[in-house]
């Protein structure tokens, strides 16, 4: 689903990422982990197609990226820091417009079916910008999974959530994993990514330095590996 060949990315003379080699299996439940500066942004940025890499082959969904980003992003969901609404809508007149960008069938019902999800049929009629941080992010990621993706990217997904929203963003995820989605999520929340991926990639120097899938670290656990991992 995803493939990604000896990827470097350039920001004038600092390169982020090395010759970064990435492969996402249809299904999988990807947990991308590492320190500040690994480059785990950089590197969603790219598969999200709001990035052009510096040299590299990069392949989502089966199309070839920066050359086929339309037909990417028509598969792709994504939440990333910035919550990508527009703040003088409501909630539901900003998922009607992604709708149409989608040309979703039945397009009432699945705003609907997403505002419930994400606990916010009850406001659904207020406008985004008298939202708190939280209520946004519930927002951006019913906007994520709308037009039910094959592949979705979560860049630190559970920034800026209280309990109750992180706990709705965990049903949310394994909601998604129980379809077959593809995931990819950066987490710093180790805890969490060991409770909801299948695999845990380390990302260090630019470039991945470990993976690992949930059965081969059952002998071990996560923070271990991932010490192991950036010690190496």
């Amino acid at each position: 689903m995803i493939t990604v060949k000896k990827l470097v990315k350039r920001f004038g003379l600092k390169t982020v990422l090395r010759g970064l080699d990435f492969e996402v299996q249809p299904g999988e439940f990807v947990a991308l982990l590492g320190p500040n500066g690994a480059g785990k942004t950089t590197f969603l940025r790219i598969l999200a197609s709001l990035s052009r890499p510096s040299l590299g082959e990069v392949n989502v969904a089966g199309y070839r990226l920066p050359h086929e980003a339309a037909a990417v992003r028509a598969r792709l969901g994504v939440v990333s820091h910035l919550p990508l609404l527009y703040g003088d809508l409501t909630a539901e007149e900003n998922l009607r417009f992604y709708s149409r960008m989608y040309n979703l069938p039945n397009m009432e019902a699945r705003i609907t079916e997403v505002l419930e999800m994400v606990g916010l049929e009850n406001r659904r009629r207020d406008l985004v910008r008298t939202y708190s941080r939280g209520m946004q992010q519930r927002l951006a990621i019913g906007r994520a999974v709308l037009h039910d993706p094959d592949v979705m990217l979560f860049d630190e997904p559970y920034t800026g959530l209280d309990q109750d929203a992180s706990s709705m963003l965990d049903e949310v995820l394994q909601t998604v994993a129980a379809k077959g989605r593809t995931v990819v999520m950066t987490s710093h929340d180790l805890a969490r990514a060991e409770d909801l991926a299948t695999r845990f990639d380390i990302l260090s120097r630019g470039v991945i330095a470990a993976s690992a899938t949930r059965r081969q670290l059952r002998r071990s656990n996560l923070l271990s590996f991932y010490k192991q991992a950036l010690a190496d």
